[in-house]
């Protein structure tokens, strides 16, 4: 959690030191009141909370076939997603200088296998990945990327990082099991529940439930490195509950938590460069395969647009006008990403709201990513090891970051000014309520240009809100046009 010094009428604050002084300047750790301690923990914690990356990218990806009945390889795919997260975040933190780290992103990897792959070979699928990466880079190259971001109201940018917030409280109930999906069999209209049966029951809650309150608890009393004190804590609890108990593997969900046979496993690198370029477009055509490509560019330009804001101004990073300096570079890096995740059939990288759980513990500048970055790099050897802490041991950290970004944004929101309000609000809901960073974006946007259109104010609205909400219209449109 961040803390600020109290203000004196005889001098300014100092900012803490950071220790290592060529360190300290390249990272601007004491410009933007940090420690090299602080950065530490907060990559620690940032490992930890996304970690689990490294299991559910391999089982989405792997549990899909190609139109020739091909699967991917489960130990190639853990070695294409640590590889590429450990790449991409450490390029961030090295030249971007933010504490935002990137591993495969949720739901276009779904994409990927559900749509694209049925379509056409592994190879032609990632191709078309690499090409959504080009045509980021390019946006960004042109300026346009950038101007989208600058035009959103600062009220409306709010909107976004406080449905982030709510977003990955979310995700954190549901990847603990403190929240579960009613069953379709249950023909009821209602589409969550308490628990697994509408109650809570079992260890691993109650280690969530523990995690969270120690977390709070923490947080409250400011102790230095409380998300990654927690996070350590209850993983051991559950290692010693798991040995005791013996609980079946179904249990925890995707990672038991026990003390692996053999911490330590050779990669594989079978995947890298599996990767056909124009392959998919002989398969599908040329129509069907750039909807494919923007399909892909539009998840991965807005969810990581989302994130950016959202992690940025959790991170003190914005400047007076709600904008983030020397954005460019971090824009670009993400376009890299995601054309990098395709290269390594990883599917599209991009940034992960995750971060937050490491700003949460105090991380302000790239020094954070490049120990999540080397913390990836080390999971390639030690993966057995990295993935034994279970969700619900890591989500109590996504529960109080989402908590600190609704508290240090909701009153900045002008909530008289209903052309702003509600779509910081419809922003805010329809993330969580859809699952989908993109989607609380496109409606945020769509009825922002909408409301201050028919109330007389349309010039106040720039030109880029105007095109972005358009295509968010042909967006939602697909599927009734049977362009999907």
């Amino acid at each position: 959690m961040s803390t600020s010094a109290p203000a004196s009428s005889a001098a300014a604050p100092t900012p803490p030191s950071s220790g290592g002084s060529g360190l300290d300047r390249y990272f601007k750790i004491s410009e933007r009141g940090s420690t090299v301690a602080r950065e530490v923990r907060g990559g620690f914690a940032t490992f930890f909370a996304m970690a689990y990356i490294i299991v559910l990218n391999p089982i989405i990806l792997g549990s899909a076939k190609d139109m020739y009945g091909h699967q991917l390889d489960g130990g190639q795919l853990v070695t294409a997603t640590v590889l590429t997260a450990a790449f991409t975040t450490l390029l961030m933190g090295v030249i971007g200088n933010v504490p935002i780290a990137l591993a495969a992103g949720l739901g276009v990897n779904t994409v990927v296998a559900l749509q694209l792959a049925p379509r056409m070979s592994w190879p032609d699928a990632m191709g078309m990945v690499v090409l959504a990466g080009f045509v980021v880079m390019l946006l960004v190259a042109t300026g346009l990327r950038e101007r989208v971001m600058n035009a959103v109201p600062l009220g409306l940018r709010k909107g976004i990082a406080i449905g982030i917030g709510l977003f990955i409280m979310l995700i954190g109930l549901v990847d603990a099991g403190f929240v579960s999906r009613i069953p379709d069999a249950a023909h009821t209209t209602v589409p969550l529940q308490l628990g697994g049966s509408g109650h809570l029951q079992g260890w691993p809650v109650l280690i969530f439930v523990l995690g969270v309150l120690l977390t709070l608890a923490l947080l409250i009393r400011k102790v230095p490195g409380a998300i990654l004190i927690s996070i350590v804590a209850m993983t051991v609890v559950a290692v010693v509950v798991q040995l005791v108990a013996d609980l079946p593997a179904e249990a925890w969900g995707l990672t038991v938590p026990q003390w692996p046979g053999n911490p330590v496993a050779a990669p594989d690198f079978g995947l890298v460069g599996q990767v056909s370029l124009f392959g998919g477009f002989d398969k599908v055509g040329l129509l069907t395969g750039i909807l494919f490509v923007f399909t892909v560019l539009l998840s991965c330009f807005f969810d990581a647009m989302g994130t950016i804001l959202g992690v940025g101004d959790e991170a003190k990073l914005m400047d007076k006008d709600g904008n983030f300096p020397g954005i460019n570079k971090v824009l670009l890096i993400d376009g890299l990403a995601v054309a990098s995740g395709g290269a390594t059939s990883s599917s599209a990288t991009t940034c992960f709201v995750e971060s937050t759980a490491g700003v949460g513990e105090g991380a302000r500048t790239g020094l954070a990513n490049v120990v999540t970055g080397g913390l990836f790099a080390g999971a390639l050897f030690l993966t057995p090891l990295a993935t034994m802490v279970p969700s619900q041991a890591a989500t109590p950290a996504l529960i109080a970051v989402g908590f600190l970004i609704l508290a240090g944004s909701v009153t900045d929101i002008d909530w008289s000014d209903f052309t702003i309000a509600v779509p910081a609000f419809l922003a805010m809901v329809m993330m969580p309520f859809t699952y989908s960073i993109t989607n609380g974006i496109g409606i945020g946007f769509i009825s922002f240009s909408v409301l201050r259109l028919v109330t007389g104010r349309g010039r106040e609205v720039p030109v880029a809100m105007y095109v972005v909400s358009a295509v968010f219209v042909f967006y939602y449109l697909m599927p009734a046009l049977g362009l999907t």
